[in-house]
């Protein structure tokens, strides 16, 4: 039952620790090794903050203009932020919340939007005020399995979500098979099917990011493609990247408009540039052996794309550019590094959900 109302978080972390075996470096897929980047591992400069309480079961953070640091607890049913200056911690109970804070996104007003995927609905809190605005989402009835007499009433179950130029939120909805869009200035959403024929629970959208040019991304947890939508017509499309059989999980753009996603079930990095619809994937690897576990990825205003490497203990950049990969190892052994995002001093800050603490890497 369960299953039918929302991706289970803790199977995605036993897909994680499964993975977590394997070693570092990374290849692109396919090349010789004149193409594999240099590899380094640097003990890098971290701080770790550990949380009030345990199994908070922390997820994907965004960072406000006064460089605190916002993230869901699923364990603990808040929306909660950490203060680098006070080094404190703020938790807030969301209204109606079920333990199912995903994503969250810091607005440019420095309010905060967030998708409760259990309770089935988009969150927008006021840090000002501390007040909450709540979008409830559409319920889906479908036969229940089980009996074919009954129907079961699902909630949409938004999964990530961004933010548009116009501060509209788009956002991935599991089990609705779709993808959807909050007017912030008239309250109305707008869902974009991703099928000709509504289905349910077969697609699995899941990340979701907007390009420079306003074009929206987004990944599905059962395929190894990445969807494309067009605000401004409605029309999506799909890219599949040849041989490859990866389920894509989060997703970014970076300046020039390359769409970057992650993989934890191969370690998986896969880039693709729109203008000449090509694909670039790197693997995880060691001594040419596969790994797993990435999950967070960032694209920094300097070209670099920071990955989590769960399955490494490690936070990870790749200079596109000069053809190389750093690893720095989290000191916390099995701390289970899952978002992260970049500060604009460009320190790495992310979360480390098998040690309820928030990390910091200073560069």
């Amino acid at each position: 039952m369960k299953r039918l109302l929302s991706i289970c978080y803790t199977l995605i972390f036993l897909s994680l620790l499964l993975a977590a075996c394997s070693g570092s470096g990374m290849q692109p897929a396919g090349s010789d090794n004149t193409a594999t980047p240099s590899v380094s591992v640097i003990t890098g400069n971290f701080q770790e903050y550990p949380l009030p309480q345990k199994n908070s079961a922390l997820m994907r953070p965004a960072i406000d203009h006064e460089g605190r640091i916002w993230f869901g607890e699923m364990g603990k049913n808040y929306l909660a932020n950490f203060d680098p200056r006070t080094q404190t911690f703020q938790q807030m109970t969301p209204p109606h919340g079920l333990d199912g804070i995903m994503g969250v996104e810091v607005a440019a007003d420095d309010t905060v939007w967030f998708a409760e995927q259990t309770a089935n609905y988009i969150g927008h809190y006021f840090p000002t005020t501390r007040q909450f605005t709540v979008y409830p989402l559409p319920t889906l009835s479908i036969p229940d399995p089980s009996n074919a007499h009954r129907t079961l009433s699902l909630g949409s179950a938004p999964n990530d979500l961004a933010l548009d130029a116009q501060g509209n939120v788009w956002f991935t909805e599991l089990n609705a098979d779709a993808l959807g869009m909050l007017n912030v200035r008239t309250g109305t959403i707008k869902q974009y099917p991703l099928t000709p024929h509504k289905s349910v629970q077969k697609l699995d959208p899941y990340g979701i990011t907007v390009d420079p040019e306003g074009n929206i991304w987004f990944t599905e947890a059962n395929q190894t493609r990445l969807g494309h939508l067009d605000p401004r017509t409605g029309q999506i499309g799909y890219f599949s990247p040849q041989g490859l059989n990866d389920p894509l999980m989060e997703v970014t753009s970076d300046a020039q408009g390359n769409i970057w996603a992650t993989s934890f079930s191969s370690g998986l990095l896969l880039s693709f540039n729109p203008r000449t619809s090509t694909f670039k994937p790197y693997y995880a690897t060691i001594k040419g052996e596969s790994a797993g576990g990435i999950y967070g990825v960032a694209a920094a205003p300097n070209g670099e794309i920071w990955i989590a490497v769960t399955s490494e203990n490690a936070i990870a950049s790749l200079n596109v550019a000069a053809n190389s990969l750093t690893f720095y190892p989290i000191p916390t052994q099995a701390s289970l590094p899952f978002g992260l995002v970049i500060a604009p001093n460009h320190t790495i800050w992310f979360t480390e959900s098998g040690t309820d603490q928030i990390g910091m890497l200073q560069l």
